[in-house]
């Protein structure tokens, strides 16, 4: 470091893990980031996103200033003249056709900052709209699902205990280059190693020899898409084996006995074929799970995106239960987060539904909420009262990450009276726009998890405010979504704060809170007025503001404990093992195995790179390039099969559509299976994305038209659909002879058919 560097504290925003970076700073640049080895949570771990954090803070592509959309073209604006242009256009809309006249989109990274969290609320109530769409029904909706229907709370979700349990069954996920998912844990590499180390056993489920796979003590090359059916056997043979053992969950659970009328059916050698895999080693499982010490199942994005995501997610859980390792240390517990609302008094509560209501044009029920994603563009494009006009995407690229990108560019192109983007770029989705508001460098913003610590694998407290000050001309973010949410609500011009404070006042009547405890928070912001409110009001006696800025490295709340007395708020007051919805549904998961043909079609499922998080980290050139490449693996026996050169470009039809991606043959992924990234394919016209257009890659989500969707859940099946692969051109297929003789178990992949 020069003599003029400083340090400061800040949690990284770039994943789920939430570690804890010093960033190196000069003047008004980041110039280094690393691990802060103080930090309570993450205790110096860094992964190459958080390393790359000064890059991506300074990359010369970010907007700086808003855009306005004039004769056609975009154009660099005032903010007043930004927010004036947005309140014109759109309160005329609502006030014409309603509310739901404006859809509004959230992306994944609205998790990451504090405005995401905490403003989209206050739009949605001030456009007065029931169309919202997020990403999470592209990857998560069916564990929330779930999670309401067995606990009467889509949030109440249980995380394994990773630092305590004795055996971790591990489904469609894989942490290593992820670093987790709805399991926020800091070095989980590290968490795994460590869960070997001790005597404990890894499973894992994956038709890819992964990383995570590779640390595995067993690996089930899954055929994929039959995670439910492989969860459904595994409780067949608890009941069968006399293997159930709920402990102290007995009088806490209704269902057991319908479950097991449910599953009877699922043996182990009926799912065999459908997940192609041996009858014993599914037995073997069943047994491992039932009597390790401690136990925990924990499914991911390969078992949530997928024809029967909701029922995977659901047996995730049933399998928690029935072996009495729900809401037990070792097993899987509930998170307490510091801005949690108190815990509430056990009892029966008011349940949750599905289907309130339905979208207009394919009469998909709403999941907590929301609407199928993939449904947008329909909602759009489609005639009639209702049609969404006009269109708010805050730090989203539908555009890729949802199916059929190539219709919902051409819906966003022309069927559009009005499209607001809060964006940093201008990417895929917000080149579209007519308005785009840009917000600064995450270095310039302070920083909070409302989202990640709900979901921690130890309870623990952290926030660090901006490292750098504003530049001039730039806008907090959390300033953005304020404005945003008076220019649509009728109040263009009112104090931003008269959000945050009328935020405030309604929380404290809802509380019952002393009246004078408004006058009492502190905080130089309205944020951070309300992340103290939120702090005094939650569930750890004297936590403050205050306190957290005298911690700067976070304060640690101690393990997960038991608390499903807490968590539930079914309205029989106990876990509902056996829902209606999911009843109901269970059939046709019956009919996948009986209907079982011997069509043995390639299927494709995604991949991650630890350099990578969905289609917004690949304009940085630290996380590009290496083994972060848009390519089509395929085992070497498919690309044998079907004259396959590696290399070569081969050309991947779907439902939606074809695209063309070189080939790179690899015994890492099973035979019958192929594997395409997601969040490629930056070859759009007019995006300001310069590293990333230099190595575009292909949008593997044109490969679906939307019909794809877990009934339930509403998410898109992204994993596990069929495709057709060919040459392109006339060479022969050559299997590098390294990768012909890679040692892979057969055990590990076996041979389709």
């Amino acid at each position: 470091m020069s003599d003029n560097s400083r340090t400061a504290p800040r949690i990284c925003p770039l994943c789920e893990a939430t570690c804890g970076l010093t960033l190196t700073l000069e003047g008004s640049r980041v110039t280094g980031a690393r691990g802060d080895a103080a930090d309570v949570f993450s205790r110096g771990f860094v992964c190459p996103k958080g390393a790359a954090f000064g890059e991506l803070d300074a990359d010369p592509d970010r907007l700086t200033a808003p855009l306005v959309r004039v004769g056609g073209t975009l154009r660099e604006a005032s903010w007043e003249e930004a927010f004036d242009e947005i309140a014109a256009r759109v309160r005329p809309l609502v006030e014409e056709y309603g509310g739901n006249a404006v859809g509004v989109v959230l992306g994944n990274p609205n998790v990451h900052t504090m405005a995401g969290a905490l403003y989209p609320p206050a739009l949605l109530a001030a456009l007065g709209t029931r169309n919202l769409f997020t990403a999470s029904t592209l990857d998560q909706m069916p564990k929330h699902v779930s999670s309401g229907l067995l606990f009467g709370d889509p949030f109440a979700i249980p995380v394994p205990d990773l630092d305590r349990t004795d055996h971790l069954l591990l489904l469609g996920a894989n942490p290593l280059d992820s670093n987790g998912s709805l399991c926020t844990a800091p070095d989980f590499p590290g968490r795994l190693k460590a869960l070997r180390a001790r005597g404990g056993t890894l499973t894992v489920v994956d038709p890819r020899r992964t990383r995570t796979a590779k640390l595995a003590d067993r690996h089930l090359a899954i055929r994929p898409g039959a995670d439910a059916a492989l969860l459904a056997a595994l409780a067949h043979v608890l009941f069968a084996e006399e293997l159930v053992a709920l402990g102290e969950l007995t009088d806490r659970v209704t269902g057991v006995d319908e479950v097991a009328a449910a599953v009877a059916g699922f043996t182990p050698e009926a799912v065999a074929g459908v997940c192609d895999l041996p009858a014993d080693e599914i037995r073997a499982v069943a047994r491992e799970l039932a009597t390790a010490p401690t136990a925990a199942v924990y499914g991911r994005v390969g078992s949530s995106t997928v024809e029967f995501g909701t029922l995977a997610n659901w047996l995730v859980d049933v399998l928690n239960v029935l072996t009495g390792n729900l809401d037990r240390p070792g097993g899987a517990l509930f998170p307490l987060s510091a801005t949690s609302p108190k815990p509430r008094t056990p009892g029966p509560g008011r349940g949750f539904d599905l289907g309130r209501w339905h979208s207009r044009v394919g009469g998909h029920p709403e999941a907590k909420g929301e609407l199928p994603l993939a449904a947008l563009a329909e909602e759009i494009t489609t005639p009639g009262e209702g049609r969404i006009r006009a269109l708010i995407s805050i730090a989203a690229n539908p555009v890729l990450s949802a199916p059929d990108g190539d219709r919902l560019d051409a819906a966003l192109e022309s069927g559009l009276d009005l499209m607001v983007s809060v964006d940093p770029y201008l990417n895929e989705t917000s080149r579209h726009a007519d308005v785009v508001l840009p917000p600064p460098p995450p270095s310039r913003s302070a920083h909070f998890d409302f989202a990640f610590n709900g979901f921690a694998v130890r309870n623990q407290v952290r926030y660090t405010p901006a490292a750098l000050p504003l530049e001039a001309g730039r806008m907090d973010e959390c300033e953005i979504h304020a404005r945003l949410v008076l220019a649509v609500g009728g109040l263009h011009g009112a104090d931003p704060a008269t959000v945050d404070e009328s935020v405030i006042a309604r929380t404290l009547a809802r509380a019952g809170a002393p009246a004078d405890l408004a006058a009492r928070l502190t905080g130089d912001s309205g944020p951070e007025r309300r992340l103290d409110l939120m702090l005094r009001l939650g569930p750890y006696e004297g936590l403050t503001l205050d306190a957290l800025r005298a911690a700067p490295h976070g304060i640690d709340l101690g393990p997960l404990r038991p608390r499903l007395g807490q968590v539930l708020k079914t309205r029989s007051g106990r876990v509902e093992l056996l829902p209606g919805p999911v009843a109901a549904d269970l059939p046709r998961l019956r009919r996948a195995l009986e209907e079982r043909t011997e069509d043995r079609a390639l299927v494709l499922v995604g991949r991650r790179h630890l350099r990578s998080n969905n289609s917004w980290m690949h304009n940085v050139p630290a996380l590009t390039g290496g083994s972060n490449r848009c390519t089509l693996q395929i085992h070497p026996d498919d690309a044998r099969r079907l004259g396959l050169t590696d290399g070569a470009p081969a050309r991947i039809t779907g439902d939606g559509g074809a695209v063309q991606a070189p080939v790179e043959i690899t015994a890492a992924v099973r035979s019958g299976v192929v594997s395409l990234p997601h969040g490629w394919g930056h070859d759009r016209p007019g995006t300001r994305l310069t590293v990333a257009a230099g190595r575009p890659g292909v949008n593997v989500n044109q490969l679906l038209d939307g019909s794809r969707l877990d009934p339930l859940s509403g998410t898109a099946v992204l994993n596990g659909f069929p495709v057709e692969v060919t040459a392109v051109g006339d060479r022969a297929a050559q299997v590098p002879a390294d990768v012909a003789a890679a040692e892979v178990p057969a055990a590990d992949v076996p041979a389709a058919g």
